[in-house]
């Protein structure tokens, strides 16, 4: 009997292992995808384009969770206090990982402590754009006139503290240019102002933009990006216009809770950049207005780190506060 029973634990044995192995698989169950801005914005249609793709490479359903308010927390604090097994993932931008912590004394999660990187999407440069009650042939005729008028030109922005209003910022920095801002609740009805003549210009992305510019209604002037644009090549960047320093985009990147397991990260690492560069989706964000990129989780907290390092100094030495 002895030879049997030794077989038959084999046999348990292997057989335990092996459903520990299937058990430990990942992603083994579908995948809770957070997106912290309402339906149909750019997060939305990064996380629902690329989501539906690693729906078919893991064989597992992405379930996209729209979460908005609070310029972002509310989902990334949701998120930092999920289980890090990697079920739950957050689309976080630069409010959510850089502009938060300097815009508001308390928060209700930190992101260098309560989030992992796992890869950079996607970029979104911003654009100066004018509208019909902007007298400007170019971007430098628009800053001349008004710099020569402080305080009386407005500009509007997609909501305070958002990538539109820093971008617009920085550039009044490195100008000396001194316009009003006017905040929106999001860049459709700013850009229905700026399309309507209530307000002069306002900076913007292309994924948000792209139907006001194609139709006429609003000129892009130039581009705060290190090149231009593949779908405004006439467009220069400030760069080249003498205007140095002038680079933002909305970085919207993917995020999971702290202590997220090494292999869990980097299989989804993985599995995101192979997403992101399958042709047809990256010509799908291309067509959207989104630069792709599917970084290394290295190379996304390194960014994360310059990031902060650039912005900070600029809210704090322009004393901008959401409090």
């Amino acid at each position: 009997m002895k030879p049997i029973a030794s077989a038959l634990l084999a046999g348990l044995t292997l057989t335990l292992a092996s459903g520990a192995a299937l058990a430990q698989a990942y992603p083994s169950k579908p995948i809770r995808w957070v997106v912290p801005y309402p339906a149909g914005g750019g997060s939305d249609f990064l996380a629902r384009t690329i989501g539906q793709q690693l729906t078919t490479q893991v064989g597992q359903t992405v379930l996209v969770d729209n979460k908005p308010g609070a310029n972002t927390a509310i989902a990334a604090s949701e998120v930092a206090r999920s289980a890090p097994d990697g079920y739950t993932v957050l689309s976080a931008d630069n409010g959510t990982m850089t502009f938060n912590t300097a815009l508001y004394s308390k928060l209700s999660y930190n992101p260098d402590k309560d989030l992992t990187p796992i890869t950079l999407m996607g970029r979104f440069p911003m654009i100066l754009v004018a509208g019909p009650s902007a007298d400007a042939k170019s971007a430098k005729d628009f800053l001349a006139k008004a710099k020569a008028a402080p305080g009386k030109i407005s500009y509007g922005s997609a909501g305070a503290g958002s990538p539109h209003h820093l971008a617009m910022e920085m550039l009044k920095s490195r100008t000396g240019v001194h316009m009003v801002h006017i905040p929106y609740r999001g860049a459709a009805p700013a850009l229905a102002d700026l399309a309507g003549g209530q307000i002069p210009v306002m900076m913007v992305d292309m994924a948000a933009g792209a139907a006001f510019i194609k139709s006429g209604k609003i000129r892009p002037l130039a581009v705060a990006n290190d090149k231009r644009l593949p779908q405004l090549p006439d467009v220069p960047t400030f760069d080249e216009l003498g205007i140095k320093g002038v680079e933002s985009a909305a970085l919207v990147g993917l995020v999971g809770p702290a202590a997220l397991p090494a292999d869990v990260k980097a299989t989804l690492q993985k599995q995101v950049a192979a997403a992101i560069h399958t042709p047809a989706i990256s010509q799908k964000l291309i067509e959207f207005g989104v630069e792709p990129v599917g970084s290394s989780s290295a190379d996304y907290a390194a960014l994360l780190k310059s990031e902060n390092a650039r912005w900070h100094k600029l809210i704090k030495d322009l004393k901008i506060t959401l409090d």
